[in-house]
């Protein structure tokens, strides 16, 4: 299974002083049970990217497929083809709407065709996987819960649909270091419970490194980079920097200490990794 876009060409206000040119000829294909990361700097072209990838958008040309299944046209085969892509935007508690969590999950499975029975159950599931107690937050407005919490009932209302993919532009915008990290623990064992394939649009390059096994670099509205992301970030950091993309971190001082001499193995992906690391030359315990 896999969404391929090819050939995109997308403008946003076409015809008119405003014009802009946002995507063009961009080629890519997403596999299921993929992890991939797209990054770029502000107005290069990622959330109109992924907004093709469910037929939010439509091209000017080029084509849009979910197993050859062209998203873009009408019919039933093609509604269902892109109900298979869950989307989490950036800030997703503005979306939220209904009275209670209950509601607000329970949307999404709704539209898709489930009885009451059916949606019942895959709320209460969904809640359970993004950790919200059912019985404490079920009837609760969602507007009482705090951010991290807003952010889980958005992702338990993609969750509930049973998605194929899930994309989700900069899930950790605007949260605390303990509210990303348990949204992205969260993200990540949806990933290896159900194998689905995680897009992940994002500003932080941490992120990117320690998250996903593709990377996509997004550049003037074309991909200027795909391949997996140590060797991105070692191969063409110069590149990025002009760009616009900075290398994280942790990359940076990995590399000096080698300079300096320590041997440090290649694919530290975190600062974890890298103290484990420099203990292990150091011979520290």
């Amino acid at each position: 299974m896999s969404i391929k876009l090819s050939n995109i060409y997308h403008t946003y206000s076409k015809g008119t002083p405003f014009e802009r040119l946002a995507l063009q000829d961009v080629s890519v294909a997403i596999a299921k049970g993929e992890i991939v990361a797209i990054i770029g700097h502000t107005g290069s072209g990622k959330s109109t990217l992924v907004q093709h990838l469910n037929g939010l958008l439509k091209p000017d040309k080029g084509t849009a497929t979910i197993d050859d299944i062209d998203i873009t046209a009408k019919g039933q085969q093609a509604k269902a083809a892109r109900q298979q892509v869950g989307m989490v935007f950036q800030y997703p508690e503005h979306q939220i709407f209904a009275e209670t969590v209950f509601e607000d999950i329970a949307f999404g499975p709704r539209n898709k065709g489930f009885n009451e029975e059916e949606v019942a159950k895959a709320v209460r599931e969904a809640m359970e996987f993004v950790g919200l107690d059912y019985d404490t937050y079920a009837e609760r407005s969602p507007f009482q819960l705090s951010g991290g919490q807003m952010r889980r009932v958005a992702i338990a209302g993609v969750v509930a649909m049973n998605p194929d993919y899930l994309v989700l532009d900069e899930p950790s915008a605007g949260l605390d270091p303990r509210s990303r990290n348990a949204v992205f623990r969260e993200i990540m064992a949806l990933h290896k419970s159900r194998g689905i394939a995680i897009v992940l649009v994002t500003h932080s390059m941490e992120e990117a490194v320690k998250y996903a096994n593709r990377m996509l670099v997004i550049n003037g509205g074309q991909v200027l980079f795909d391949g997996e992301p140590a060797g991105i970030f070692k191969e063409h950091g110069d590149e990025l920097v002009q760009v616009g993309v900075d290398v994280p971190q942790v990359y940076k001082l990995a590399d000096l200490l080698r300079h300096k001499g320590m041997t440090l193995p290649e694919g530290i992906k975190d600062e974890m990794a890298l103290v484990k690391a420099i203990k292990q030359a150091k011979g520290w315990k």
